[in-house]
């Protein structure tokens, strides 16, 4: 066995990315502290394709040494805009006809291998500060929250690793690519 070299893994170019189809997933950041948690979302969103990032709060933006050092470029092929509140990018999804689903452990969550994604169903995922999780304000917005079951001593995944894990299972339900 032998590791793949870059010319193997059949890279597209960031022009070509644009081009490409999308998972019909938006994740939205809610105040996200880390920049190095907001740059490997980056990264992460843009090995599963998703249609967009939604920046709210104190989450940075690019350009940001400190994001690029995690993100590798990603700033550069995933789709972002910024909102000063969170609420506000949750009414707009809602008039776009997005489902908003957080991920957070709530009193009705629902364990993320109990989930199925409809198909073709517009969702925007919300993942939440590092410390706070989702704002309260947001939760009471949602149609449904999903929660990864975890079992011991912490309760609490990273909010990166959350969206890695998230994104893959919403990947691999919708069979999208």
């Amino acid at each position: 066995m032998r590791k793949l070299n870059t010319d193997e893994l059949n890279r597209v170019s960031i022009e070509k990315f644009d081009h490409l189809d999308k998972l019909p997933v938006i994740c939205v950041l809610d105040n996200i502290r880390s920049q190095h948690n907001i740059g490997s979302i980056f990264r992460t969103s843009d090995a599963f394709r998703i249609s967009e990032l939604y920046l709210c709060g104190i989450t940075a933006t690019p350009p940001n040494r400190e994001i690029n050092k995690s993100a590798l470029g990603a700033t550069e092929s995933v789709k972002w805009q910024y909102f000063e509140e969170t609420i506000t990018a949750i009414e707009q999804l809602r008039r776009k006809g997005y489902k908003i689903i957080a991920i957070e452990q709530a009193t009705e969550s629902v364990f993320l291998e109990d989930y199925t994604p409809k198909t073709l169903e517009k969702v925007a995922l919300v993942f939440g500060n590092e410390v706070m999780g989702v704002n309260d304000q947001v939760m009471e917005e949602i149609d449904a929250c999903i929660e990864i079951p975890q079992f011991g001593t912490k309760h609490s995944f990273n909010v990166s690793v959350t969206a890695a894990i998230v994104l893959y299972h919403f990947y691999l339900k919708l069979n999208f690519f």
